[in-house]
């Protein structure tokens, strides 16, 4: 923690600047963008979990933004080292058990659920019993998943069938099993908000690549500008709140009946497009640094005592 002073006679204006770690396995393009936000009383800086035991200390404040491995089979490691900075009395965001709500797609449909919110029903499968199934069509996905990898969809029991049989030879199959979910017709679109602290700060539209029906921009969709109406907004709020997030991405999808909640992601990845011809990483940190509870500058000492020896 870095402490400023500037002073005038017998008052002293102080403030302090909170040490904000971006907490990743190794900084991505939005990582760097939040990191390069410069906003009074915070100091940004991307670290790896090991940096970040180093350095921070308390009265400074982590975000974590550690995301799926790249095998599937669980969160990059460092879950640990936000537990022992929040023990240390560093103000840790977007901690183990939000990044766990938002990775563990069964753990996310679980919240969500009893948060009341739309989402697609949802069943875990594993290798060593089948568990309880839904009737195609269906979304096969893993546990621990992102970037649209091994998701399957499965229009009849043939098709599921031989899906699970496929995924007895994937280790995160064995490691955490899979999950199935209720197919949502596909719109060829979908809504990304992102939510920092109690705002949605940026939205866009993402439209799938042709012949594709999924919407992962690692698979070819495309973003367009989107204005998410109020009913989105709220229930990405409802959602973020639920999941015990500070920054996350809400995926939803139209439906007729407004929209179903498909994914919380809690280390998102977002562009100036989700808020044309405004800074929206300055409004993501803004919001992060409000959560955090920084002490803010105009602190004054009390006056001292007057002296009777002096007229």
């Amino acid at each position: 923690m870095v402490n400023a002073l500037a002073g005038t006679d017998a008052y002293t204006l102080q403030w302090v600047v909170m040490l904000v770690a971006l907490v990743s396995r190794e900084p991505t393009p939005t990582t760097r963008a939040l990191a390069s936000v410069r906003v009074r009383g915070a100091e940004l800086v991307a670290m790896t979990p090991a940096v970040a035991l180093d350095r921070l200390g308390p009265g400074d404040a982590a975000l974590g933004r550690l995301d799926v491995k790249p095998t599937l089979d669980g969160v990059d490691d460092g879950l640990w080292a936000l537990g022992v900075l929040a023990a240390r009395g560093v103000t840790v965001l977007n901690g183990p058990g939000a990044l766990l709500a938002a990775h563990d797609k069964l753990l996310t449909a679980r919240i969500l659920r009893r948060a009341a919110l739309p989402h697609p029903r949802t069943a875990r499968v594993r290798s060593d019993r089948p568990g309880p199934l839904l009737e195609p069509p269906v979304v096969v996905k893993p546990r621990h998943g992102s970037w649209g990898r091994s998701v399957t969809r499965c229009d009849t029991d043939a098709d599921l069938a031989e899906e699970l049989a496929r995924l007895r030879g994937e280790p995160w199959f064995a490691a955490h099993g899979a999950i199935v979910q209720e197919l949502v017709p596909p719109a060829g679109h979908d809504l990304r908000l992102v939510v920092a602290g109690e705002r949605v700060v940026g939205s866009v539209r993402r439209v799938a690549a042709p012949g594709e029906w999924r919407t992962n921009v690692a698979l070819g969709a495309r973003r367009v500008q989107a204005q998410a109406p109020p009913a989105a907004i709220r229930m990405a709020l409802a959602a973020a709140r639920a999941a015990g997030t500070t920054l996350a991405g809400i995926d939803m999808l139209p439906t007729q009946d407004g929209f179903t909640i498909l994914e919380v992601n809690g280390a998102v990845e977002f562009t100036p497009d989700y808020r044309p011809g405004e800074d929206v990483f300055r409004e993501a940190i803004q919001e992060i640094v409000r959560a955090a509870e920084p002490r803010v500058e105009g602190t004054l000492p009390p006056l001292a005592a007057p002296d009777p020896s002096v007229l």
